[in-house]
């Protein structure tokens, strides 16, 4: 856990902002849902701009990568989970605590009031604090989907999958059409960190953790039939001060063109904190 306490103060010192590549190893689906279904189009139509061109939503990597570290520092458990929604077949649950030093409530943030716990009765969470984390959408780099590519793709830049569901029984098929940005496609990531006190220095370590647990498991639906897998590449770290805003002072490059061994490299050094002044 983190040297946060409930004496810690608030102020703005900075941001760590990191840029990269996201790369699909896999075909990506991340659903725009059934409103945009079109007559002869995939049951299953990814999200895509006011363009018709795919992106990963802000949202999407944010949830994801929360949900990572939750699993990662054994957080998702009864005890520790509150309700976002009760829908019966879509329920929502959530990490939650007041704790001063929890790193992931530090960086997503958290709000007062009553919370429903999974485990236990309902409680009233008194502690606020701002997100350090912003995640923005991710485009894609339309130039990764090259023409090789799109001679084989179902559409200008995506492709669609079939799969059938087979009754165990009576072996009927039941079948199903996912729309995927093909394996291949490349899209252009950026992410902040507020640091609003020396304590937040070292939280940029978890971020790079979770995106490392993020290789090895899945992006989207449907990861677990094959679907999701990412690599991040050709990563940038800046750190900008509050002078940067302030009087104008330079920018500090930290990390260039680099990946997330390098990257974990630099957070993890006990002289990170050092270079962020």
């Amino acid at each position: 856990m983190s040297s946060h306490t409930a004496a810690t103060e608030l102020t703005f010192l900075g941001k760590l902002i990191l840029e990269g590549e996201i790369s699909c190893q896999t075909g990506l689906h991340i659903g725009a849902g059934k409103g945009s279904l079109e007559i002869g189009g995939a049951d299953n139509p990814v999200v895509k701009d006011a363009f018709g061109v795919p992106y990963i939503p802000g949202s999407s990597l944010r949830g994801r990568l929360r949900a990572l570290l939750e699993q990662s520092l054994g957080l998702a458990v009864p005890s520790e989970l509150v309700y976002l929604s009760k829908r019966r077949g879509q329920e929502v649950r959530i990490h939650h605590s007041d704790r001063p030093d929890d790193e992931v409530c530090i960086l997503f943030g958290r709000n007062p009031g009553r919370v429903e716990k999974v485990s236990g009765e309902a409680t009233e969470a008194t502690t606020a604090t701002p997100a350090r984390l912003t995640f923005y959408d991710a485009p894609l780099i339309v130039d990764s989907i090259t023409p090789q590519m799109r001679e084989n793709l179902d559409d200008e830049l995506t492709e669609v999958k079939s799969e059938n569901a087979v009754d165990r029984i009576t072996s009927q098929a039941n079948p199903r059409t996912l729309e995927r940005v093909p394996a291949g496609a490349r899209f252009r990531f950026r992410l902040i960190l507020d640091v609003l006190c020396p304590e937040d220095r070292p939280l940029l370590a978890r971020v790079a953790e979770a995106l490392r647990l993020l290789e090895d498991d899945a992006l989207g639906g449907g990861g677990s039939r094959g679907n999701g897998r990412v690599t991040f590449s050709a990563l940038t770290l800046t750190w900008r001060s509050k002078d940067y805003y302030a009087k104008g002072a330079s920018e500090t490059n930290l990390l260039s063109a680099s990946d997330l061994a390098a990257l974990q490299g630099l957070v993890s050094a006990e002289d990170f904190a050092e270079k962020l002044g």
